[in-house]
């Protein structure tokens, strides 16, 4: 009712959160869209940048959506979409950072309170970072942020995940690492 959801926005303000109406990520059909847009693709950059692509088309309130790459002990800004971002992030900085150095998920409620917070958009309020590995080697992460606090639910992590999964899986098959440029 009117007045259930006027307590409910009121809990929210009191909790300095921002209540958002969004229509929930349809996971399942990005699934399908990206192993069909990428599955006969090689090229690491390619199917990247497709990917961040279609992740900032069918996600609500985001802002930055792509991928940092390994290379040199440091990331580095690969494929994505959203405003120009930091270029290079020491793999013990920040959420993208943590995320290479435990192997593991990142998702931040709220990105000033994490430590060592990278503040590339001042704009984002909150981040997930997903690490990607292809044939057992970490080659980077993705990273999405958004301007809004709490953005991200365990939803959408576990459907984030999956689309990591997709990547790596096609890329494990048969994928072309990019090699030192020909001078």
């Amino acid at each position: 009712t009117r007045k259930e959801s006027s307590a409910a926005s009121d809990v929210y303000k009191r909790q300095g959160m921002v209540m958002t109406n969004f229509k929930e990520t349809n996971y399942s059909l990005i699934s399908k869209k990206l192993a069909s847009l990428i599955e006969d693709e090689n090229n690491l950059i390619a199917i990247l940048s497709n990917t961040s692509a279609l992740l900032k088309d069918t996600m609500a309130q985001v802002n930055w959506v792509g991928f940092y790459l390994i290379e040199d002990n440091e990331l580095i800004l690969g494929p994505f979409q959203g405003h120009p971002a930091c270029v290079y992030i020491a793999i013990d900085k920040g959420v993208c950072g943590t995320a290479v150095l435990e192997n593991k998920t990142q998702r931040v409620g709220d990105v000033h309170h994490f430590p060592g917070h990278i503040a590339c958009d001042t704009n984002s309020k909150s981040e997930i970072v997903i690490p990607l590995n292809v044939n057992g080697k970490m080659i980077g992460v993705l990273d999405i942020d958004a301007p809004i606090v709490n953005r991200f639910s365990q939803e959408d992590q576990d459907g984030l995940e999956n689309i990591v999964h997709i990547v790596e899986t096609v890329s494990y098959t048969h994928l072309t690492l990019p090699t030192t440029p020909y001078v």
